[in-house]
């Protein structure tokens, strides 16, 4: 096999692994995913996103077709995108703000985040999400706007996922972001650079320059939040991470 040919493969076992990992859908055969090929697929992290802002838009389209108005066809694609990815988001947004919001010490937020169980936080943070959302899509109305406002806040906001596990160290000795471990620094530089691209390519120069800026503000507060109540990051704020992102740039894509 040739350098390029491996490289090639390389790549696309890349693609797999983000694909297996962050969503139910499956490129290729179904294999076990390694926190090794997780870390090295760190790049592939917003492309996957793009891939769940497309069965996202084209959820919407046909319902645009079908003459649902723009709330309920909005509603189908949030629902569309959380099928999509398992609800693997979500469920990390209801847990870490379950965590902070209910524990009193840094051993019982992690008590609390790992318990399958969601509470009145959650709850609310859940409901709060999915109403951005699904508001956000409505208010865009138009199919041509909707598609570019899912592939940007999809795409850029699985790279703020990214940026967030190489900055971040895991907060527990054991689980998934302990497991991965720190992402390498070039596979962060380029989901960085995909997920400027798509921003700048779906929001035109000045929205997508307003979301980068408000995505590394946020990023920022979320570190600082993340490690003064559990000293580190858990796949359960990484899923946070990703669910403000994506609504950050949804609401940006109004403007």
């Amino acid at each position: 096999m040739s350098i390029d040919q491996a490289w090639l493969k390389a790549r696309a076992d890349d693609l797999a692994a983000a694909m297996l990992f962050l969503t139910r859908l499956r490129l290729g055969a179904a294999m076990p995913v390694a926190g090794g090929a997780i870390t090295q697929a760190v790049w592939a992290f917003p492309m996957i996103g793009v891939v769940v802002g497309l069965i996202g838009a084209l959820v919407y389209a046909l319902a645009h077709r079908a003459g649902l108005p723009a709330w309920p066809a909005a509603a189908l694609t949030v629902a569309a995108t959380t099928a999509v990815t398992g609800c693997l988001h979500e469920d990390g947004l209801a847990d870490t703000i379950d965590g902070f919001g209910g524990g009193s010490t840094r051993e019982r937020k992690l008590e609390i985040m790992r318990d399958s169980r969601i509470g009145a936080y959650g709850v609310a943070a859940l409901t709060l999400s999915i109403l951005l959302r699904v508001s956000a899509l409505a208010s865009l109305g138009a199919p041509s706007l909707v598609v570019l406002a899912l592939i940007a806040a999809h795409g850029a906001a699985r790279a703020v996922a990214a940026v967030f596990m190489f900055f971040v160290p895991p907060a527990r000795s054991d689980g998934l972001s302990a497991g991965v471990g720190q992402p390498p620094r070039d596979s962060v530089a380029a989901a960085v650079v995909l997920g400027i691209l798509i921003l700048i390519l779906c929001l035109g120069g000045s929205l997508g320059f307003a979301a980068l800026i408000l995505l590394v503000i946020a990023t920022a507060l979320l570190t600082w939040l993340t490690l003064s109540q559990i000293d580190g990051q858990t796949g359960d704020v990484l899923g946070a991470v990703e669910q403000v992102s994506e609504v950050i740039i949804l609401l940006v894509a109004l403007i």
